[in-house]
């Protein structure tokens, strides 16, 4: 899937349709569902001034969106608490064919003079883009803008893209005190992880901080964009400059990951001998305000570094809210990193291929067993967690790196009604191979997400070759809302929601219907006869049939003791005839026969290992083969009892 496939028109606006108006008629643009009132600014207080809204053209001479392109020098925050959305604006700014989708055909939009005031911006939201018409009208205090700016006084693509992300959640002050991940997902429709600095370990641990900036570098190369904060301990210490010239409570944007060569400077005794330093770029979007510990503008390290290092750098001493500063000190002083993943993508160049799953639903509260019965709260909930939506997929590869990530819709347009995001999170079970229906019995967790009150939830995990349940939750049960479930794979995980609780009974006679789950697991089998006639071992794999439906173990190469482990359940409607598992060598013709064992599987509700032995197949199935096989069966006539 692509960074746009289609996009949806906020409140019903066209934009070709208005601006073609407009021209038509000689007018600007005043756009209706956005008016220039108070109401648009605040909601719970009064401006902090008369304010005057004024089109950019009122404000200067020459007007332009684009004063030679963005960068994330322009953006400047004003008098509105929302580094979080300006941060990710700086750091957007900085990939050109990021904002070139965010702000679409650009050059058309730019200022001329018959311009229309109407401007286009897309964001993504909840799944899909959505384009967000307005008007040029912004809000001034004695002709100076007050919220979000350029530092040149005459571009206003900030200004302008600020206003549609207001209109987008219904107000001004809709945007005070976010999460910068939030902004990044929004502006790029990545998906966006959040990092504890200061649980990882890497101040102390040289090799997790060297694994961190090579992964910072990585994902900085493939356009991944990252935003940095200091948390504050109290409300009080929000936006507090500590001793350093850092910001509490602050959302900086990273601009940045270099290495630097200092082998030949008098930095090198400094840096523990070190022959190059790992450095990181930061930006301030207030615009000012920086860092004046080591490497900070103008500091003595930076006469000590050779000046083609310097070029190389792009290296400025302007009170522009850029810096520099050691990796070490990064780590050492800021608490937060928030880094969007630009993935699946056909206008960037990756490593990786990704093949994105998406699943839209609710959790809703209904009649008890019923499918409208979908609120069960996390697995501290045992009684009703099952009770959730669930999703199978499968992992191909012998072992795949998977990236989660679970939305709710945003409460921030609702802010002014006191809504706030649910308490979400995620859990992931390792199920049968052949799993079709829901789960009934909670199966061991190969991975649960953290459960917090925020928009959205990501992990990444590395899972082995076989078949997973995910279910999306609140942390209490009974609590409604809608929710978005993306899950990035290799290759295609044939994703689908399980809705039946079992089979549904056949109408028409000539079948049975089931009248006994079963679920066997094959575990492994111990001294395999030698392949070749030079003694090779086995790369053995098992087919397990039973009333014509097949499950295949993946290969366990070369080894005369294959361990499997892989379940199937089977539900069974002719319980006398015994379910067959035959062992076969891979090979890159013909596979090889090595074994063949039954097992009846009786109803037995509980868990028992039976060894078996092998045999022939056919004309030999009563001479016994060299090495046995252990599995693990399980039958019930509940057929929801797993």
């Amino acid at each position: 899937m692509g960074l746009f496939t289609t996009t949806k028109k906020f409140r019903g606006q066209n934009y070709s349709r208005l601006k073609k108006e407009c021209l038509n008629r000689g007018e600007k643009f005043s756009d209706p569902k956005f008016p220039p009132h108070d109401s648009t600014l605040y909601y719970s207080k009064q401006p902090p001034g008369v304010i005057t809204w004024k089109r950019p053209h009122e404000i200067v001479d020459k007007p332009q969106l684009f004063i030679e392109g963005a960068s994330a020098k322009d953006v400047t925050q004003g008098q509105l608490g929302n580094c979080w959305f300006v941060a990710a604006c700086a750091t957007l700014a900085g990939v050109k064919e990021l904002w070139h989708k965010v702000i679409p055909d650009y050059k058309d939009q730019e200022y001329g003079e018959l311009h229309p005031g109407i401007f286009n911006f897309r964001f993504w939201r909840f799944g899909e883009w959505v384009e967000v018409v307005i008007d040029d009208l912004l809000p001034t205090i004695e002709g100076k803008l007050i919220f979000t700016h350029s530092k040149e006084r005459g571009e206003f693509w900030c200004a302008l893209l600020e206003k549609a992300y207001a209109k987008l959640y219904g107000s001004y002050e809709a945007l005070e005190g976010g999460n910068l991940s939030d902004a990044l997902v929004d502006l790029t429709s990545g998906v966006s992880a959040h990092l504890d600095l200061t649980i990882g370990g890497y101040v102390d641990d040289f090799e997790k901080r060297k694994q961190l900036f090579k992964m910072m570098t990585k994902e900085m190369s493939e356009h991944s964009l990252m935003c940095c904060a200091i948390t504050p301990h109290s409300h009080e210490e929000a936006e507090m400059r500590t001793n350093v010239g850092l910001v509490k409570g602050h959302a900086y944007g990273v601009t940045a990951c270099r290495k630097i060569n200092i082998g030949d400077t008098g930095l090198f005794s400094i840096f523990k001998g070190a022959q190059k330093v790992r450095m990181v770029r930061l930006k301030n979007p207030w615009g000012e305000r920086e860092w004046n510990g080591a490497f900070s503008d103008g500091s003595p390290e930076w006469s000590k570094v050779s000046a083609s290092e310097r070029q190389k750098l792009g290296l400025t001493f302007e009170d522009d809210g850029e810096f520099w500063m050691t990796f070490e000190d990064f780590l050492e002083h800021f608490t937060d990193l928030s880094i969007c993943f630009l993935i699946n993508t056909k206008f960037l160049s990756f490593s990786k291929t990704w093949q994105e799953t998406t699943f839209f639903s609710s959790w809703t509260i209904g009649v008890q067993g019923h499918n409208t019965d979908r609120a069960g709260g996390c697995p501290n909930h045992k009684e009703t967690f099952l009770r959730n939506p669930q999703y199978r997929f499968d992992v191909r590869e012998e072992t795949d790196d998977i990236i989660f990530q679970l939305m709710q819709r945003d409460a921030r347009e609702h802010k002014q009604e006191g809504m706030q995001n649910l308490v979400i999170g995620f859990h992931i079970m390792k199920v049968e191979e052949n799993r079709k229906y829901r789960v009934h019995r909670i199966h061991d967790a190969v991975a649960t997400s953290d459960y917090i009150r925020t928009r959205s939830i990501f992990l990444r995990e590395q899972l082995k070759q076989g078949r997973y349940v995910i279910i999306p939750t609140t942390f209490k049960p009974d609590e409604t809302g809608d929710f978005l479930m993306r899950i990035f794979t290799s290759k295609d995980p044939d994703a689908k929601e399980l809705v039946r609780d079992q089979p549904k009974n056949p109408w028409y006679s000539c079948f049975k219907k089931a009248v006994m789950v079963t679920t066997i697991t094959v575990k492994c089998a111990n001294n395999l006869e030698k392949q070749t006639a030079f003694g090779g071992e086995a790369d053995a794999y098992c087919i397990i049939k039973c009333e014509g439906e097949t499950v295949r173990t993946p290969v366990e190469k070369g080894t005369s003791n294959p361990n499997w482990n892989t379940t199937a359940i089977f539900y069974r409607s002719k319980p006398e005839q015994p379910i067959v598992i035959e062992i076969w060598n891979s090979n890159m013709l013909v596979d090889g026969f090595i074994g063949r064992a039954e097992v009846t599987a009786p109803i037995n509700p509980t868990h028992t290992q039976v060894q078996l032995s092998l045999y022939g197949r056919r004309k030999e199935k009563t001479v016994e083969k060299q090495g046995q096989l252990l599995v693990q069966v399980y039958s019930d006539d509940d057929l929801t009892s797993i």
